[in-house]
């Protein structure tokens, strides 16, 4: 099964990596952590409830990454609104930005830790074989496919590719193009997910 996701009995998917794939996910994970930043709790760890009645941020992320990730719930690039709607639609946005980005950062905080903590296991138990079969539970599943689209989304920002790019174009990309490692892992970490998805609705 090397490369795709495959349904374990009772549930929950396993997939074989060799030790590069296991250290690109989860550098790629880890940088996608340093990204979303820590939570309101690892900011004021002596408050336990400072987290619970936090508020987040009411605009929008600077970087365009963060923008994809936590994009405006009431904005659609696709329909321009007229001047009056417009601002309507970002006092909306803002508003539900404040109440649910923390929780969104956490979600996928939660995701990306779930990931590095899983392949660390899965290193530790495959010291010096060159690679392993990592087993996922279908909770674990579930974090991984989180990931592994927060991941994509991620690199997809950076590369600037629109959800309607040809994918042939990528794969077509000269070897000295400087894009096109990011390109190939991205174009992989696609393939991953979609047999993850494929798993998980077998």
């Amino acid at each position: 099964m090397p490369g795709t996701f495959e349904p374990l009995p009772g549930g929950g998917a396993a997939v074989a990596l060799d030790d590069v794939e296991i250290s690109i996910i989860r550098s790629l994970a880890v940088q996608l952590l340093e990204l979303i930043g820590p939570g309101p709790a690892e900011d004021a760890p002596d408050d336990p409830l400072a987290e619970l009645f936090a508020e987040g941020p009411s605009e929008p992320p600077t970087d365009p990454v963060l923008r994809r990730l936590f994009p405006d719930a009431y904005s659609d690039p696709e329909q321009p609104a007229s001047p009056r709607d417009a601002e309507e639609q970002r006092a909306h946005s803002a508003e539900f930005r404040r109440y649910t980005e923390n929780d969104l950062r956490a979600g996928k905080r939660d995701s990306a830790l779930a990931v590095i903590r899983s392949l660390d296991a899965l290193s530790s138990a495959s010291a010096g074989e060159g690679g392993a079969v990592l087993k996922l539970s279908p909770a674990e599943s579930q974090q991984w496919l989180g990931a592994l689209n927060d991941l994509r989304l991620a690199i997809g920002s950076r590369l600037e590719i629109t959800e309607d790019e040809d994918t042939d174009l990528l794969y077509r990309l000269p070897d000295d193009d400087p894009r096109k490692p990011m390109v190939m892992a991205y174009l992989w970490l696609g393939g991953l997910q979609e047999t993850l998805v494929g798993t998980l609705m077998t």
